[in-house]
């Protein structure tokens, strides 16, 4: 079995995030990135399947200025991984639509069974990458995944896809196929600081030029701006009685109601 996985990198949550001048994105000079969380999880489930059934694990990154995507690559190595690959050249993280097209061109002559991408990613939450490869390789898609077993023929994959209310869907998908990963049966392992800076000195980052066209998405942001800091939570102490008064006086004042708790 063949495994590739996809990977974004995304803003460091953990550091402070600002508007640029313009108001329509981030400021990106300063930004750290990570690779994005759920595309952790695909890698991680990826390496499982591996394990449990045998073959190779390739990742994919896009090459974008902002970040280090050979960072990003080294730690899949250092997780595991078999071979990874630097996508194309961009000044900025393209949309779904091209960075679908871009990944789409770099399958071409890369062996893969099971395509594995996280759901989605935080800076866009927008969940298309997946699908929108789907349709161009022309091959069945399933997202929000939970689970993953490969068939003893090796010729599908059972996968549980989440639902509101806490339902869970099986389905059987023929290969080769994509699967949008939600969450993975292990948490992603630790790659060492260590490890990962010997790799970027010493392993082979592959590179692979793509056309980088196709139609976008479309979307503009027309302004960006931080949310409004409210009031204070008033927190109500005392007894039943004294609270009860509390949140009837509150009430009143905002003419929601009128009259004293009895």
């Amino acid at each position: 079995m063949d495994y590739v996985v996809l990977l974004k990198q995304v803003p460091d949550l953990a550091e402070e995030l600002e508007i640029d001048s313009a108001g329509t994105g981030l400021d990106r000079e300063w930004m750290s990135y990570v690779a994005s969380e759920w595309d952790e999880y695909a890698l991680e489930e990826a390496l499982q399947l591996r394990e449990a059934n045998g073959g190779t694990v390739t990742c994919l990154a896009l090459g974008v200025a902002t970040g280090d995507v050979d960072e990003v690559l080294a730690t899949c190595l250092a997780r595991g991984a078999d071979r990874v690959v630097k996508v194309g050249s961009f000044d900025e993280s393209p949309d779904s639509h091209a960075a679908a097209a871009a990944f789409a061109e770099a399958l071409e002559p890369i062996p893969h069974d099971l395509i594995l991408t996280g759901v989605q990613a935080i800076d866009d939450l927008d969940g298309q990458v997946g699908p929108l490869l789907a349709a161009r390789r022309g091959m069945p898609h399933l997202s929000v995944v939970t689970h993953i077993a490969v068939s003893g023929d090796g010729r599908s994959v059972t996968a549980h896809q989440e639902y509101a209310g806490g339902v869970v869907g099986e389905f059987e998908v023929d290969l080769p196929a994509v699967l949008g990963v939600q969450s993975s049966r292990e948490a992603p392992r630790y790659a060492p600081v260590s490890r990962v800076r010997q790799l970027l000195k010493t392993a082979t980052i592959e590179t692979v030029d793509v056309a980088g066209g196709g139609p976008r998405s479309g979307l503009v942001v027309e302004s960006m701006s931080v949310p409004e800091t409210g009031a204070a939570a008033e927190m109500i102490a005392g007894n039943a009685q004294a609270i009860a008064e509390r949140i009837a006086e509150l009430l009143a004042e905002r003419g929601i109601t009128g009259g004293a708790a009895r």
